[in-house]
């Protein structure tokens, strides 16, 4: 195999302050819309950190996986509600690394891991290693781990952290090794375990938990862990209680504590919430935050970016003007509806989880009904996301809000919520919803992508909020809830101030005070960057996490 990048290559010379060797392992990345690997914040985040870390030329790849069908492709029934398609990808672009190498599934241990390579002169980041079973050789068992991200299947996920974890840690040897493993979340824990058992040393070991919600921090059946090769060899009872702290599940976030070296939250309320969470389970010196960021390159609009940086306001609602028109152009094609480029665009867009509460609007439908008829201060509002394939709760509020939407002339639901549609709705919005129950959104992005397109942000003080907002100043705040209070008080009393700051302040700042918006825009542009661009999160990855 003549490729550079059958070894650990980088087209340029790594800057010196980032020499260390580093291999990032996730189970998606989200580094343009033409490789759907990823399902939502945790790939838009990876995605980032690879661009960032290019830019920056640091020694840094990037260890993922070739999802066959992708997550899924958004798209509709015949009444408009969410169906999703399972589609087949195939990407061109994509190179052979020349690597194969072989791991023990479930008493099968010869199934083959072939590593395909993304070159940084395809999408502009550092190398992206992505692994694949649906290789000649395999039986059809072993080929069908790689269909699905998120697979709903307990044992395929199982198979598809051992392919992460230990095919993944199998190539960086091939590769060269590297000085540093990082786990991007618990998935490729098997990783952790291989290396031990081949003497590496818990100073090359780094994790990033990524959130509180149990669905991120997975708990599997000991036993069936130790037979499906999840821990590189098998363990005997002795063992596989150490491991697990004498219970017969095994934690993945609380394994991967134990055994790094160091650990980050991704902000800093979040590593407040996790130290709490896992008191006595970090192994290595607590638990400290590097908050999320996005990449500016890819998402601020140059023509914005110009018009702030020259304080040319009426340059700015020009452009603004015509970014609009283009996503209202995909409201049209997608809803049939027309939408004023002059009216007030409000956005809610994110992966549909039930915590995230989109349809928190809906919850007083005469309030919310008042606000939308007003001929006043008229406003428009869009929802896009999309929700785990099997997430029944989920599914129902998206389809829910396609059936309040569906006749009113200035609300839509959006489908198709990757990276292309992100950016449009963050280029044409005036103001981004965020609406999660407090303390369990780790960190949140879309919000820091619509700040650098003066998009402002109008939020609950959850996740990387509190880091930046200062309220009426670069974004609107909502009073916190109580967040140990019953779920529907909560809800209640986070509706009634949405709805309050809506039409007391939200509103009428935008019609009858365009300065005072103006300033609320640009400042929220100025205090987004560079403090929640990724170029400072992976400069400070280097410095905090690999140490």
């Amino acid at each position: 195999m003549s490729s550079k990048y059958h070894q650990w290559y980088h087209p340029y010379r790594p800057d010196k302050a980032f020499q260390k060797k580093a291999a990032y392992f996730s189970m998606e990345f989200a580094v343009h819309q033409a490789l759907k690997i990823y399902s939502g914040g945790l790939g838009f985040l990876a995605g980032s950190h690879m661009l960032s870390a290019f830019e920056l030329k640091q020694n840094l790849v990037g260890i993922g996986m070739l999802w066959k069908y992708g997550y899924y492709d958004q798209g509709r029934n015949k009444d408009q509600t969410l169906h999703p398609h399972f589609v087949e990808k195939h990407y061109s672009f994509l190179e052979d690394s020349g690597h194969e190498v072989e791991v023990n599934i479930f008493g099968n241990n010869a199934v083959k891991v072939r590593a395909m390579v993304l070159k940084p002169s395809v999408f502009g980041s550092v190398p992206i290693y992505l692994l694949t079973t649906d290789v000649e050789g395999n039986d059809d068992l072993s080929r069908s781990i790689m269909n699905n991200l998120y697979d709903s299947n307990e044992l395929t996920r199982i198979c598809q952290s051992i392919v992460l974890g230990i095919g993944g840690a199998k190539l960086v040897e091939a590769l060269g090794g590297a000085d540093i493993y990082h786990l991007n979340e618990g998935h490729a824990l098997p990783a952790f375990y291989y290396l031990r058992n081949q003497g590496v040393g818990k100073e090359q070991m780094v994790f990033t938990t990524h959130t509180p919600e149990m669905a991120g921090n997975v708990e599997r059946d000991a036993h069936v862990l130790n037979d499906s090769g999840f821990f590189g060899k098998k363990l005997s009872h002795d063992e596989l209680m150490k491991e697990t702290g004498g219970s017969d599940r095994l934690s993945y976030t609380v394994a991967a504590l134990r055994m790094a070296k160091r650990t980050n939250a991704v902000s800093k309320l979040h590593a407040k919430v996790s130290r709490a969470m896992w008191n006595g389970n970090t192994g290595s010196g607590g638990i400290f935050p590097i908050t999320n960021a996005q990449n500016q390159k890819f998402w601020q609009d140059i023509s914005l970016q110009k018009a702030r940086k020259n304080k040319n306001v009426s340059a700015f609602h020009k452009r603004k003007a015509v970014l609009k028109k283009e996503l209202f152009d995909v409201v049209l094609d997608q809803t049939g509806k027309l939408f004023d480029p002059k009216v007030l665009t409000i956005v809610w867009a994110r992966r549909f989880a039930e915590y995230k509460r989109a349809d928190l609007l809906l919850r007083d439908m005469e309030r919310f009904e008042r606000i939308l008829s007003s001929t006043e201060h008229p406003v428009q509002i869009i929802w896009a996301g999309k929700p785990y394939p099997k997430d029944t709760g989920a599914i129902g509020v998206f389809d829910r809000l396609v059936q309040f939407t569906k006749y009113r002339t200035n609300t839509a639901v959006l489908v198709g919520y990757e990276m292309a549609l992100s950016k449009k709705l963050k280029l044409g919005s005036d103001v981004w919803l965020n609406t999660p129950r407090i303390t369990r959104e780790a960190s949140g992005t879309s919000g820091m992508s619509a700040a650098m397109n003066g998009s402002v942000n109008l939020s609950v003080n959850d996740g990387w909020i509190p880091e930046f907002a200062k309220n009426e100043k670069n974004s609107f705040i909502l009073p916190e809830a109580d967040y140990k209070s019953p779920v529907h008080e909560q809800d209640d009393f986070d509706s009634a101030n949405l709805y309050r700051c809506l039409e007391e302040k939200v509103l009428p700042m935008y019609y009858n005070a365009p300065d005072k918006w103006s300033e609320v825009v640009f400042k929220g542009m100025d205090d987004v960057v560079p403090a929640f661009s990724s170029n400072r999160m992976a400069i400070q990855y280097y410095k905090e996490l690999y140490q």
